[in-house]
């Protein structure tokens, strides 16, 4: 539990001490949330523009929620591997699994932050929300799919991208072209047909979608993504991406290195 409880904590210092970090995670989506309230709902009418603002500001907290899984928590291995740490903790009689749930808890936490500030911008900016009280713990549920899909696939980029900037720029390259045809960064039903089947099926994306669907209303989503094959697929894939990043980083980046 100590080595948990001391990767738990350097993680997140690591995480808050960066600048580029807490711009890309937090500074960036406030930015897209002031620019969507403001400017993105200007030609609609105003009884759907709370819904509308509520939208944009899951989507712009699920993007928080990749660039965190797939950039930073990469660059955090890197750093790791660069300064020798990966090497010294390899050579103690310390389990892989331990530090990987120590990231993880870390990442847990640092996307936590990022969620809350971005939430509270979009609430202050004016975006509101309808639900019920299933509906907000369903809600939580897919955000935990987006951080575990994200946290795979940022654990297998900083499985085989060595170096700091390498596996950050990787990882951010990767973030904003997912978000970009996903239906993440642009509105579901502006997507083309083959877009739209990518949208359904990438794990993150769906998960958005459910949010949005489950908390603002199937307008804003596009479409109902709570069909039980859809629903069940989102699960399966992002439990599977989680998976496989936790087995890839235990077993190559500290048996193989």
């Amino acid at each position: 539990m100590g080595q948990i409880t001391a990767t738990l904590g350097r993680t997140i210092r690591e995480f808050i001490r960066q600048k580029s970090v807490l711009f890309w995670t937090v500074a960036w989506p406030i930015l897209w949330v002031l620019i969507g309230c403001f400017s993105f709902t200007g030609n609609v009418p105003d009884v759907i523009v709370p819904h509308l603002r509520g939208s944009i500001t899951i989507s712009m907290i699920a993007f928080a929620l990749m660039t965190a899984g797939m950039a930073n928590l990469p660059g955090n291995i890197a750093s790791d591997r660069e300064r020798g740490l990966l090497s010294k903790l390899k050579s103690m009689p310390i389990d892989p699994w331990r530090d990987f749930v120590g990231r993880f808890l870390g990442l847990l936490a640092f996307s936590s932050l990022a969620l809350i500030s971005i939430a509270l911008v979009g609430y202050i900016c004016g975006a509101r929300f309808s639900y019920t009280i299933i509906g907000a713990w369903q809600s939580i549920g897919f955000v935990f799919l987006i951080i575990f899909a994200s946290s795979g696939i940022g654990m297998l980029i900083g499985t085989f991208i060595k170096h700091v900037h390498g596996a950050i720029m990787t990882g951010v390259g990767i973030t904003v072209i997912s978000a970009a045809i996903s239906g993440v960064m642009a509105p579901y039903s502006s997507l083309p047909w083959i877009l739209q089947q990518f949208a359904r099926t990438f794990p993150i994306s769906s998960a958005n979608s459910s949010i949005i669907y489950l908390l603002a209303g199937e307008d804003y989503a596009g479409y109902n993504p709570l069909g039980i094959i859809q629903t069940s697929l989102t699960i399966t894939m992002s439990i599977i991406l989680f998976a496989v990043g936790m087995i890839v980083y235990s077993r190559l980046c500290w048996m193989k290195e």
